[in-house]
């Protein structure tokens, strides 16, 4: 399927036209769409935008260069591209225990959890926990202990590799390993091995809620929650409460990207697993592995680090094969990538703003897909 530059404006139009049906039934106030399909030179990209950045405390329109917060598209765009690149470093394996990956003895049933099972949620650890409530007292040089340690006294609601269990807690241990395999915070080592070998280091990155106030302060952000502990509208403010009191950087979440980057990174992702265009720091043929479903896991919907097509009301919709993969941010974020199609969609919304209790985006998201790819084939033929 090529996208020929004649469909590109009728192409852009008709997915402008579904964001705005979005903004206008209230499933987000916000919303930028990229798509990118076919390979190599016939790659090319369509992105609409639509709606207002925020309401509140004031209304300002959505522009093609805001950033978004990004949520959980962390886990597989950071953490899961890092742990490719320790890999390709020999600092890590996939089947490396606990007790090596964190350099500390470990007694319980957690010592027998690898990179592969926090990678496919299915370490054992639970979904999540509400640790900002101790972490917002600690100093910032004690964090990373102590999150380490906290996770360290969880006890486990299976044995490691039973049972998939989506887990934030899972993510958040990977930046654990990360740092420490890495030698650098991971904002830095996210930046330097992932991002700046494809350029996109100022399109995707973490905005350090320390270290970064400086470098982000021209940057516009879209608007997430009124955050009720916080007290304010989160704008460039990382919304998770977790990564908010890491100071803004973690394993499963704090990344914030453009249209532009998302849908760049998206495509070139699909570019490497295909053998289009290589990477220094991530070998093809483990990519490539990482991205194959892995059957030892009962009932799993997930590759490693990534998610893949739901069998009955997928939020990629109707047309993503099996083979696809993707992931949800809970800001109102998502991508998926098919590999038989050579398609990429993103999808970005602030549907949280002003606040989370919106769950529209539910519905949408099948539709918005479904719709996206009907017009992408009809209109290709």
């Amino acid at each position: 399927m090529k996208c020929e530059k004649t469909l590109h404006d009728r192409l852009e139009k008709e997915i402008k036209k579904l964001l705005e049906k979005g903004v206008l039934e209230g499933v987000f106030p916000a919303a930028a769409a990229g798509i990118c399909c076919g390979l190599g030179k016939e790659q090319k990209e369509i992105i609409s935008f639509y709606g207002k950045a925020s309401n509140l405390p004031k209304k300002r329109l959505l522009k093609k260069r805001y950033f978004f917060d990004l949520a959980s598209l962390t886990k597989p765009f950071a953490t899961t591209m890092a742990v490719l690149s320790l890999i390709k470093e020999k600092k890590i394996d996939l089947d490396e225990t606990l007790p090596s990956l964190l350099e500390r003895k470990i007694k319980d049933e957690k010592k027998r959890i690898t990179t592969r099972h926090l990678l496919s949620h299915c370490s054992g650890l639970p979904a999540h926990r509400e640790y900002f409530n101790i972490l917002k007292d600690i100093p910032s040089k004690e964090k990373n202990n102590f999150i380490e340690n906290i996770i360290m006294q969880e006890k486990l609601e299976n044995s490691p590799g039973k049972a998939a269990i989506y887990s934030d807690i899972g993510f958040m241990l990977l930046g654990c390993v990360i740092e420490k395999k890495g030698g650098c915070n991971m904002a830095q080592y996210v930046s330097e091995k992932i991002m700046e070998p494809l350029r996109l280091e100022k399109k995707i990155f973490y905005n350090h809620l320390l270290q970064g106030r400086q470098k982000t302060k021209s940057i516009d952000f879209v608007a997430t929650e009124n955050c009720p502990w916080r007290k304010k509208i989160l704008c460039g403010e990382v919304h998770d409460d977790n990564c908010y009191t890491l100071d803004g950087v973690a394993g499963h979440s704090g990344l914030f990207g453009n249209i532009e980057g998302v849908t760049a990174y998206t495509g070139l992702i699909l570019e490497m697993w295909k053998g289009k265009t290589k990477h220094p720091n991530i070998n093809k043929e483990d990519l490539e592995y990482f991205l194959t479903k892995q059957e030892d896991i009962p009932e799993s919907s997930w590759v490693l680090g990534f998610d893949t097509p739901a069998e009955k009301e997928s939020s990629c919709g109707s047309y993503f094969s099996q083979k696809s993969i993707g992931h949800l941010g809970f800001t109102g974020t998502s991508f998926w990538l098919d590999p038989e199609k050579n398609v990429g969609i993103v999808l970005l919304t602030n549907r949280v703003h002003p606040s989370r209790k919106n769950s529209k985006i539910k519905q949408f998201r099948p539709f918005f897909h479904d719709r996206v790819m009907e017009k992408l084939f009809s209109l290709s033929t």
